[in-house]
């Protein structure tokens, strides 16, 4: 004898519940799968609470999710620190065409700093707005100044006069 909470709904049943108990039904479900020479995932016993994250292999607290109403348990398939991992190589591939391993060698490649000002860590890739090419990783600041001047040399120039003391003034 079991609990009502035991059993998964069924429409089509009279009772409206399904025949066999949530644990007996998946039981048989992964016998059927298995003969039929399918890949079952094992399943892991995880504590009240708690929920494995197949990615990192990994039992965390729900906390540790991100919420998905349409999932049967409420939870994303993934934890929240190996989705933003497959979110930033997403956007990098996406956007910029690289791969976390080619960016990781360009850092290297500058000696892990910024190629503009050379005090601060590279960590974001710079690229030409027309072009869609990367030039280079740099730090936050670096990125955004080049990005606040329009990608533009000639603006750069009077930037620099400006801050040598030689103010640039059109001529009329």
């Amino acid at each position: 004898m079991k609990s009502l909470d035991a059993f998964a709904s069924n429409r089509a049943m009279r009772d409206g519940l399904q025949c066999y108990c949530r644990p007996c039904a998946a039981e048989y479900h992964q016998q059927r799968q298995t003969a039929r020479g399918v890949n079952v995932r094992p399943r892991v016993e995880t504590p009240a609470g708690h929920k494995y994250c197949r990615k990192c292999k990994q039992i965390k607290p729900h906390s540790e999710w991100d919420r998905n109403k349409s999932a049967s348990d409420g939870f994303s398939t993934r934890c929240k620190p190996c989705r933003a991992s497959e979110n930033r190589a997403s956007h990098l591939k996406r956007s910029y065409g690289l791969t976390e391993a080619e960016r990781d060698l360009m850092i290297a490649e500058q000696g892990g700093l910024c190629l503009i000002c050379r005090r601060v860590p590279a960590v974001h890739v710079d690229h030409c707005h027309e072009t869609g090419k990367v030039r280079g990783v740099l730090c936050f600041n670096c990125n955004s100044a080049i990005g606040k001047l329009g990608d533009d040399p000639d603006t750069l120039r009077r930037a620099i006069a400006y801050l040598e003391g030689n103010a640039w003034k059109q001529k009329t």
